[in-house]
């Protein structure tokens, strides 16, 4: 584990949205250097988690620590320097789109940067060198003139962890970072952020809607269910009753069907023959 080691840890969190409990009592420790999944049916309250880690909304009762400070409290230039030591990926990725592919990458930089330079856009031979070598480690470099906007789904993605990387986090937090992706793309994309966990010793923290990827990928997967944590543990403990608590019954009672939560090229073709989609239970959240 890294000398700088500390650990994200997530006490008694609860967010409301008015008479709808989202997120309820959760209590989380996650050491430095795991790669963690979470998973769940839409509206579980996975986005809603990561929003609050990341301080993009606030939890209505319960703290937020990292590293003995309590990020849940922090305001002003604290809670920026907190954003960019947290970096979100997100599922629409974004990102500018008629801006070229460097710029994007550089704009990562933006927290590290005084108002002066971000005002005239100004970046130094270094910054842009470190950009280049971002996407290169992504194999996307050739893109990196071309508009983001011109960009496949899974190419985007891979921008978005590059601009993520500029910011030097030591917290990565990827809201469904493959769900609109193909079942390739989406591996390319889970491959370069277990290359960021393992090489850099980056926690990574990622919803996921796929029991194959979480098991393939993670260390650790939390399964949530109706706002709470119904499932916390290795991979290899993921087994029938686990998921039954994770992901629950169909309208007929049935178990839940793996083959509905996977993005396997073999799955993916008897998804919308086996099943139908799974409901949130509080849309939007």
């Amino acid at each position: 584990m890294p000398a700088n080691s500390a650990t994200l840890e997530i006490r008694g969190v609860t967010r409301r949205f008015g008479k709808n409990t989202a997120v309820s009592d959760i209590n989380i420790a996650i050491p430095q250097g795991q790669m963690v999944g979470i998973i769940g049916r839409s509206g579980a309250g996975k986005s809603t988690l990561l929003r609050m880690i990341n301080r993009l909304i606030d939890p209505s009762q319960g703290s937020i620590f990292f590293d003995g400070a309590e990020v849940s409290k922090l305001s002003g230039s604290p809670l920026r320097r907190w954003q960019r030591d947290c970096a979100m990926i997100f599922q629409q990725f974004n990102l500018v789109p008629r801006l070229d592919v460097l710029t994007n990458v550089l704009l990562g930089k933006l927290n590290h940067r005084s108002t002066i330079t971000n005002l005239f856009g100004m970046f130094s031979r270094a910054e842009c060198a470190e950009a280049v070598a971002a996407l290169e480690r992504l194999d996307i470099a050739r893109t990196a003139l071309q508009p983001a906007g011109t960009l496949s789904g899974g190419q985007q993605q891979r921008v978005a962890i590059a601009r993520a990387m500029m910011q030097q986090p030591r917290v990565i937090l990827a809201d469904e970072p493959i769900a609109s992706l193909d079942p390739l793309n989406a591996k390319v994309v889970m491959d370069s952020l277990q290359d960021i966990n393992l090489r850099e010793g980056i926690t990574v923290v990622t919803n996921l809607h796929t029991l194959d990827t979480a098991r393939t990928y993670c260390n650790r997967i939390i399964g949530m269910a109706a706002g709470k944590v119904v499932f916390d543990g290795p991979p290899e403990e993921l087994n029938r009753e686990a998921v039954r608590l994770v992901y629950g019954a169909d309208s007929n009672g049935q178990e839940i069907s793996e083959a509905i939560t996977s993005t396997s090229v073999a799955f993916s073709r008897k998804i919308a023959a086996s099943a139908g989609p799974l409901e949130p239970a509080f849309p939007g959240y």
